[in-house]
C-alpha cells in the first residue's frame, strides 16, 4: 500500500509540474504577443466625478491614433522586456520617440509601490503571495520607475488576459494639465485578442496626502486598441533601436543598480532645471559615466 501511495503521489506531482509548464508556456506566448507593429488608437474619458468643489472642471476626452512598434528586448524564462517606440510624422522619413517600456518578471517579489509626489516605497513580498504569477513593470521612457503589479495570466475560453490594480504618477496628458490629485489608481487589464491586443483601464484620480485618508476625485475609463499590422511599417523604428539600443542598455543596467538597494525610492522632478528624459534623450550623453552622473543627480539621498 505504501508503494502505491507513492507511486500516486509521484503521479500527482508529475501531473501538477507539467501543468505549470505549459501554463507558463501559454503566458509567456501571450505576453510576446503584444511585439510587433501596431496601429493603436488611445481613449481616455472621465467618466464620475466625486469633488465637493463646484468650479471642478472634468478632464476633456481624450483620442489619440499613432504607429508603435514594440521591440523584443529581453527573453528569458523568468523575464520578457518589451521596449514601445512611437513613429510618427511624414511616413517618408518619419520621427521616433522612445516611448514607454514593460518588463514582465516570473514570481518577483520585489516592489516599487508609488506613493505620489515622485516617490515610491519598497516592498518585499512572500513567495507564496506571487506563485505563479507575472509581475508587469511599467517604466517612463528615460526608463526611470512607473508602476508595477503582480496577478495570474488567465487562459479560458479562448481569452488570454491579465489583471492588476496599482498606484500609479499622473499620465503625460493629465500632469501637463493638471495639478490638483497626485496618484492614479490604475486598474490595468491587458487582453491578447485575434487582430493584436487591448489595454483596458478603470482609473481613479486621488488625492494623497501624508497622515489622512485619500480622497478620490474622479473616475477614468481608457481603452487602447493595439492592432497588428505588417513589421515592414515599423522598419525605420525597429532600425532606430539598432541604432541605440546600446545606450539605453547602459542607462537600464544604472537604473537596475538603484532598483537593487531594495530601498525607497525618491526622484527630482527637475535638475538644472531639465526633467530627466530631455538629459538622457540629448545625443551627446552616451558614455557610460555620464548616464550614471545624469541619473544620480535624480536621486535624492
Amino acid at each position: 500500500m505504501k508503494k502505491i501511495a507513492t507511486i500516486f503521489m509521484l503521479s500527482l506531482l508529475t501531473t501538477s509540474i507539467t501543468f505549470a509548464q505549459s501554463k507558463k508556456k501559454k503566458d509567456r506566448n501571450a505576453i510576446k504577443e503584444m511585439c510587433g507593429c501596431f496601429e493603436v488608437t488611445f481613449n481616455f474619458a472621465e467618466t464620475f466625478q466625486y469633488s465637493q468643489d463646484s468650479l471642478y472642471k472634468p478632464s476633456e476626452n481624450k483620442t489619440a491614433k499613432g504607429l508603435e512598434w514594440a521591440q523584443l528586448v529581453v527573453d528569458e524564462n523568468n523575464k520578457i522586456s518589451i521596449q514601445h517606440l512611437l513613429q510618427v510624422g511624414n511616413p517618408a522619413k518619419p520621427h521616433i520617440v522612445k516611448h514607454w517600456r514593460q518588463d514582465w518578471l516570473y514570481e518577483n517579489t520585489d516592489f516599487y509601490r508609488y506613493n505620489g509626489d515622485n516617490n515610491w516605497l519598497y516592498e518585499e513580498k512572500p513567495r507564496s503571495d506571487v506563485k505563479r504569477q507575472w509581475t508587469q513593470k511599467v517604466y517612463q521612457v528615460d526608463d526611470s520607475p512607473r508602476y508595477e503589479g503582480s496577478a495570474t495570466w488567465v487562459h479560458i475560453d479562448g481569452k488570454s488576459y491579465w489583471e492588476n490594480t496599482t498606484d500609479a504618477p499622473l499620465p503625460r496628458r493629465e500632469y501637463t494639465k493638471r495639478s490638483d490629485y497626485n496618484v492614479t489608481v490604475r486598474g490595468n487589464r491587458h487582453q491578447i485578442t485575434d487582430e493584436g491586443w487591448i489595454h483596458d483601464q478603470d482609473n481613479l484620480k486621488v488625492i494623497r496626502e501624508a497622515g489622512k485618508d485619500d480622497i478620490i476625485l474622479a473616475s477614468e475609463k481608457g481603452y487602447n486598441v493595439y492592432k497588428k499590422v505588417a513589421d515592414s511599417r515599423c522598419k525605420a523604428a525597429a532600425d532606430w533601436w539598432k541604432e541605440h539600443q546600446k545606450k539605453w542598455a547602459t542607462v537600464r543596467d544604472k537604473w537596475t543598480e538603484v532598483y537593487n538597494r531594495n530601498s525607497d525610492l525618491s526622484l527630482e522632478t527637475k535638475v538644472d532645471n531639465k526633467v530627466l528624459y530631455k538629459h538622457l534623450f540629448n545625443d551627446e550623453i552616451t558614455k557610460k559615466e555620464d548616464i550614471d552622473q545624469v541619473i544620480e543627480s535624480f536621486v535624492k539621498k
